[in-house]
């Protein structure tokens, strides 16, 4: 099974390589995406490290001035009406480099500092010349890292408590979640948008497994409003509809200052500083959206001040966190074993992304229900992070046997294990490899 499951996620790998960076898969994500590209190095550090770096390099290349990775950076080779919405909707203004070829002017989660870490230790464990090749990358990488992690500490700390917000759904990574339902619910929904911009999603997708077209509509109309105010970050919780604190999102933000203690004592920056601010993130994620009552994370509506009733994958990844509480991480671990997701010893199969239990539960639609091997590997490695490495390795094994059976898909249905969405797709093809190779302990979990 493994020698097999290899190969057939090197092949995904080698087809979805695009000049000079990696697309998600060639017909329904014919861009590139940011936190697909820090997923994505992690694998392509087994098969083509060159790559792996050429791929971040080529996402910070459309860094903004203001720090900000944009979501997508479009493939000029690709035609417009190939997809939807293009740079054209977007509208970026030209600020040089690679953003010649344009860029949303969204984010998604950072995990790019944890990517490069994870690409340098293992290209460290070839040799000095390839330890000496990797420090050079980090060394480039470095200063566009803690640019990000500036920007989305600073300017996206819209609700002053120390957590980064996001300002889409779509920058959760999360596209259609439960979790942004009450937030979304104020949010205008003009179906009008989609007679005059035609969605390109579901003439490759089929429309069952996508969100809704009101979700859509409310997804255009954020951005339009973004985008109309200059993608500037002030004063968001008053004149932006939607403004939401993720538990993921932020939970990946102090993973990102965690990676880059490790970064720095290679580049030979001071590495104090991002061990405070990871600190600081943990204490803000553990204080403002932990939910006592019912003993889960949830996110919170800056504008509101309310947390989501809804229990999340989103939920579960503040366990990535050293810092968090025992009773805490002892909390997300019941509720992963609960019949709201269930661990592999009692379903057999990764968690899925949303409350088995729920009534509005979808074992199809997206981010609603399927199961994710991204969050699941995310979830596996806040197990090895506080010790529950029983679990970890019978989820590793989920994974790997679910990606076996069914294939190497974007999502997959979290009752049967079949495959659906995007056939072929990377990040399931790259994380493969990595569940295949990787069975330790993130070294900050180590030296904490």
């Amino acid at each position: 099974m493994s020698a097999d499951l290899w190969n057939s996620a090197a092949h995904v790998l080698e087809a979805n390589w695009s000049h000079d960076h990696m697309v998600p898969s060639r017909r329904l994500y014919p861009h590139q995406w940011s936190w697909d590209a820090a997923f994505i190095a992690i694998g392509l550090a087994y098969t083509n490290p060159t790559r792996a770096w050429r791929d971040l390099r080529s996402l910070f290349e459309a860094q903004w001035p203001d720090g900000r990775v944009p979501h997508i950076v479009f493939d000029p080779g690709t035609p417009e009406n190939d997809y939807f919405p293009g740079p054209t909707f977007w509208d970026v203004p030209a600020y040089g480099g690679r953003a010649a070829r344009g860029s949303t002017g969204l984010v998604q989660p950072p995990l790019h500092a944890v990517a490069a870490w994870e690409v340098y230790r293992r290209a460290a464990s070839h040799g000095t010349s390839c330890a000496r090749a990797a420090g050079d990358e980090l060394a480039w990488l470095y200063p566009r890292l803690v640019a990000q992690q500036e920007y989305l500490t600073g300017r996206r700390d819209a609700g002053g408590d120390g957590l980064a917000s996001i300002v889409h759904p779509w920058e959760s990574g999360l596209d259609n979640s439960p979790s942004w339902d009450a937030a979304m619910s104020a949010v205008p929904a003009d179906l009008t948008l989609l007679t005059r911009f035609q969605r390109r999603d579901i003439e490759n997708a089929d429309a069952a497994h996508r969100p809704t077209d009101v979700d859509y509509a409310r997804y255009l109309g954020l951005v339009l409003n973004y985008r109309d105010g200059s993608y500037a970050d002030t004063d968001l919780a008053w004149r932006h509809d939607f403004v939401v604190e993720c538990p993921s999102f932020n939970s990946i933000l102090a993973a990102a200052e965690l990676a880059l203690v490790q970064i720095a004592g290679v580049v030979g920056a001071d590495p104090e500083v991002h061990r405070a601010r990871a600190q600081k993130i943990t204490e803000a994620i553990s204080r403002h959206l932990y939910d006592p009552a019912t003993r889960t994370f949830r996110s919170r509506d800056v504008r509101t001040r309310t947390l989501s009733p809804a229990r999340c994958v989103n939920g579960l990844m503040p366990l990535l966190l050293p810092g968090l509480p025992t009773e805490q991480a002892e909390a997300i671990m019941a509720e992963a074993a609960s019949p709201r997701f269930g661990l592999p010893e009692q379903t057999g199969l990764p968690v899925p992304s949303y409350d088995r239990t729920a009534p509005d539960f979808d074992p199809l639609r997206y981010w609603r229900g399927p199961i994710w091997i991204n969050v699941n590997w995310l979830l596996r490695r806040g197990m090895l992070v506080h010790g529950y490495r029983g679990e970890a390795e019978d989820l590793r094994t989920a994974m790997v046997r679910l990606v076996h059976r069914s294939g190497h898909f974007e999502y997959f249905h979290p009752v049967t294990g079949e495959g659906i969405g995007a056939p072929a797709f990377s990040w399931t093809a790259a994380l493969s490899l990595d569940l295949l190779a990787d069975r330790s302990v993130p070294a900050y979990a180590r030296a904490a």
